[in-house]
């Protein structure tokens, strides 16, 4: 069991900590992810904001950072830099001058046709050998310590939003937007 047998210090493993292997995963997912993106000019920083966007465009840009989870000063040097390389446009919204709309431009959007399926190679390599069931049941651990974490994280709490997910074995489960 995780945590039960920690050497003097109450030092462990990294294999046991949660936090480690979460890292481990992410950095493992934006560096197969960045092979494919970086000959397009698109950071791992970058691409979030681009798969947000590709969900949902013309969203406010205080609604964009909100769904990530990051600061908006965060937001909007991110957003320089995809306005820089052509990829989105910021707009004033007609009915609020104060809010900020953000827009894919086309470019950007032919990069979703050319990018989201090698993600979904990326995504399929790593369930690779776990059953629908073991990935539905994953999703949904992961889920709840990203939960029980944002409980202390003020910036977490605000992109708390759990919505019915097409499970794609039961249609049971449920998964984050972002």
């Amino acid at each position: 069991m995780i945590g039960e047998q920690r050497p003097a210090g109450n030092c462990w493993a990294f294999d046991d900590s949660l936090g480690y292997l979460a890292r481990l995963i992410f950095r493992s997912f934006s560096r197969l992810r960045e092979q494919h993106t970086r000959e397009y000019g698109i950071s791992s920083g970058q691409w979030a904001f681009l798969r947000q966007l590709w969900c949902e465009d013309g969203i406010s840009q205080r609604e964009l950072s909100r769904r990530l989870a990051m600061r908006d000063a965060t937001t909007a040097v991110t957003l320089r830099t995809l306005e820089r390389a052509g990829l989105v446009r910021r707009d004033v919204n007609r009915r609020d001058r104060r809010e900020i709309l953000v827009h894919l431009t086309p470019h950007a959007k032919f990069l979703e046709k050319l990018l989201l399926p090698r993600t979904a190679e990326i995504q399929a390599l790593a369930i690779r050998n776990l059953s629908d069931t073991e990935v539905d049941t994953l999703r949904l651990l992961l889920l709840h310590v990203i939960d029980n974490l944002a409980c202390a994280d003020p910036e977490l709490q605000d992109s708390r939003r759990t919505v019915p997910h097409p499970s794609r074995s039961t249609g049971a489960a449920t998964s984050r937007l972002g």
